[in-house]
């Protein structure tokens, strides 16, 4: 068969499985096998293709990384730990403009080091943060739009389990992947702050200082318990552990996760944690890593189908014929990704687009650490776009009071922008990605 038409029907019956519903995996599964069957003309090739690309990813040292830095989310997350770090942002920001929302996206930002999965910090601090916002009179869409819009840093601060998708299926350095994210991720965390000390300096309302009661006014104070500062020392430690082992050079990305696993149960014991909690928690994160490698493995095998048959020059050569060029190109992969965000998941984007997008992107020039974190930050801005925003979804599912949606997506909308505008920062100054991957 033609590989133009090969390209257009394998494209498009893609497209069709999920609109009809199809789970990604299966879709990524099917089309590949029968593109490879097409392509050869035996079905004996396309199972053995299929086979070969199972042993040689599962016996892939770096593949060990996901189900350990899971584990060490889940471990932590058990733990209690998510409340104490806000507890303790909170008391330390004290003086502060809009400390409440401050301590949120910084607590977001150290929760997001350790588990890696914006979903979960999403509907953890919902319940976590957003009671005691209300509690002191936050604006409603301000205090639900901060939540929204800091839980994507769970996908950029390092350990992320996208970026371990982006380095598994591109071939790139996890390790170079997770130093290079740091750097961006402090950007846009102090764009979220900014933000949030204008708004508070501008509209003292929307954050007050205090809370009324019965007898006055109630400033806030927290104190500080032996337990939140127990959690606090502790993630910072794991932190230490894991980044300083990658980019010191002493322990490659699956031992640091190791590393990591390990020094989150040896926490959630001091936490007091209970074995049948802890029992649950690891059974937990078999269900999350499941469907994680079946979804790596799917993708893997479509990679494979489109190198194979040569679909991905063909679309390549159709870039190249249309006029494109690096700045159209990476407009046109953005309004694709925000429109994707609008209805897939961040990790079903990156397995449908980056094997065609990053070998496009670089044959174009663009560095494959900055393409990959201007990725991931456009792909997260799209779980915030209407109308389908998924983490918009999970926190107006996950507050404890009835919201509107439109509250959520309006809070939500100023982060929205501001990761555009760290996108445009990082493709303007690539420096903010690669200065400290250069120095590993």
């Amino acid at each position: 068969m033609d590989i133009t038409l090969l390209t257009v029907l394998s494209l498009t019956a893609l497209t069709l499985l999920i609109l009809f519903g199809i789970p990604i995996g299966v879709a990524l599964g099917t089309v590949s096998l029968v593109g490879i069957w097409v392509l050869f003309e035996n079905w004996d090739i396309a199972f053995a293709m299929a086979g070969s690309v199972a042993f040689s990813m599962l016996r892939d040292y770096v593949f060990a990384t996901i189900p350990l830095f899971v584990i060490m989310g889940n471990f932590i997350a058990t733990s209690g730990a998510a409340q104490d770090v806000f507890t303790l942002m909170n008391r330390m920001l004290r003086r502060i403009p809009a400390r409440l929302a401050v301590a949120t996206v910084f607590g977001n930002a150290m929760f997001a080091a350790i588990s890696g999965v914006s979903v979960a910090a999403a509907a953890t601090f919902s319940r976590v943060a957003y009671p005691q916002m209300r509690r002191y009179g936050y604006d409603r869409p301000l205090a639900l739009g901060v939540i929204a819009g800091s839980a994507m840093l769970g996908m950029l601060i390092p350990p992320s389990i996208l970026l371990i998708f982006w380095g598994i299926l591109t071939e790139i350095s996890i390790g170079k992947l997770f130093v290079a994210g740091v750097l961006p991720g402090l950007l846009v965390a102090t764009l979220f702050v900014i933000y949030l000390m204008i708004t508070s300096l501008r509209n003292p309302e929307k954050t007050p200082l205090t809370v009324q009661t019965q007898a006055g006014e109630d400033p806030v104070h927290d104190t500080i318990d032996r337990s939140v500062l127990v959690s606090g020392v502790g993630i910072i430690l794991l932190i230490a552990l894991v980044l300083g082992g990658i980019w010191g050079g002493f322990a490659t990305p699956t031992e640091a996760a190791g590393i990591g696993a390990v020094g989150a149960l040896c926490l959630a014991l001091i936490k007091g944690v209970r074995p049948r909690a802890l029992m649950a928690a690891i059974i937990s994160s078999g269900l999350t890593i499941a469907p994680i490698m079946f979804l790596l493995l799917m993708a893997g095998l479509y990679s494979r189908f489109l190198v194979s048959s040569g679909a991905l020059m063909v679309m390549t050569d159709w870039i190249t014929g249309a006029g494109f060029g690096p700045i159209s190109l990476i407009f046109a992969m953005t309004v694709i990704w925000l429109l994707m965000g609008m209805m897939l998941d961040s990790t079903s984007i990156i397995l449908l687009t980056v094997p065609i997008f990053a070998p496009i992107a670089q044959s174009f020039g663009y560095d494959p650490l900055v393409f990959a974190i201007y990725g991931i930050l456009v792909i997260e801005a799209g779980l915030l776009t209407p109308p389908f925003g998924l983490l918009v979804f999970v926190v107006k599912g996950s507050v404890p009071e009835e919201v509107s949606i439109g509250e959520v997506f309006r809070g939500a909308t100023p982060y929205w922008l501001l990761i555009v505008v760290a996108g445009l920062i990082i493709l303007a100054v690539p420096e903010i990605v690669t200065f400290l991957p250069n120095r590993m």
